[in-house]
């Protein structure tokens, strides 16, 4: 298969085309510049410019948000208008673009933030009303909304409802908790935080799988990807018993986020990595650790 990814150079993207790879399928990346340790295909593509006439294609897995650097939720810093119109005109145009070059199959990374902050220690599945609290989430329910309106039987779409990604991203050293387990060994205080996590390989394993049984589902689907309710003292409790050492550790957080239900992905076959792959990940942590020093 021909898949066609945009955003592959960012945490989700990398994970993602690593899978798409992994897999046998011949991957385009759609962006500012090529993969240099992936063997893809490279197409200029950019949210804020047109469309380019993109090459024939089997799927495509749209990973790319215009944002301020770093920030997903308050990801429009001072300038909302650009930051909405971006990325609902620009993923509209690439959708439409899409399925022009001959997509039988579109994947839109969604989030959790479209059923809203506000419903904290409920469960969310995908049949709730969605109630977005922040303009990222308002565009993602966009994305959704114009990716359910294109679909049919000749063009199939899937939304993935994703939570915090963890684990090493391919081609890069850092991680999403590198500066966290540096503040914790440095005695710092960390504010208290309770999340819901799920790794980057079982993300991209979510939408392997929904490539290969796109035949198998409605013409529009939505799924909720996460797999861990992890609080940041019982993150580094386990992290320090594994490393030998110690810090400062937060208080237990009194706040609970809204916990998304996977059941529905789980029957397509899906199964995430748990507690084992979290254990497996701080282990590979702390070798680094020890290897670095």
């Amino acid at each position: 298969m021909h898949v066609l990814v945009t955003g592959a150079g960012g945490t989700v993207g990398r994970f993602i085309t690593r899978r798409l790879l992994e897999d046998g399928h011949r991957v385009t990346v759609l962006g500012r510049r090529p993969l240099d340790d992936r063997p893809t295909g490279f197409c200029p593509y950019d949210l804020a410019e047109p469309v380019p006439c993109l090459p024939e294609a089997d799927a495509l897995v749209h990973c790319a948000l215009f944002h301020v650097p770093g920030k997903f939720r308050g990801g429009e810093g001072d300038d909302p208008e650009r930051f909405q119109r971006l990325n609902v005109e620009g993923t509209r145009l690439l959708f439409q673009a899409a399925r022009k070059a001959g997509c039988r199959q579109a994947v839109f990374l969604s989030s959790r933030a479209v059923y809203g902050d506000h419903r904290q220690g409920e469960i969310l599945s995908e049949t709730d009303p969605l109630q977005p609290s922040t303009l990222y989430g308002q565009v993602k329910v966009a994305g959704e909304e114009m990716l359910k309106a294109l679909t049919g039987p000749a063009f199939q779409g899937t939304a993935l409802r994703a939570t915090g990604i963890y684990g090493h991203v391919p081609g890069r050293a850092d991680h999403k908790w590198t500066g966290l387990f540096k503040a914790f060994f440095a005695g710092e205080k960390i504010a208290p935080r309770r999340a819901t996590e799920v790794h980057g390989e079982d993300l991209a394993a979510a939408v392997s799988l929904v490539l290969e049984r796109a035949d198998r589902l409605e013409d529009f689907e939505t799924f909720n990807v996460s797999d861990l309710l992890l609080d940041l003292r019982e993150l580094l409790e386990e992290f320090a018993a594994q490393c030998g050492r110690s810090g400062l550790l937060p208080a237990t957080s009194s706040a609970t986020p809204g916990i998304m239900d996977t059941a529905k992905l789980e029957a397509q076959g899906w199964q995430p990595g748990g507690r084992d792959r979290l254990k497996q990940f701080l282990r590979s942590c702390v070798r680094e650790i020890q290897a670095s020093t």
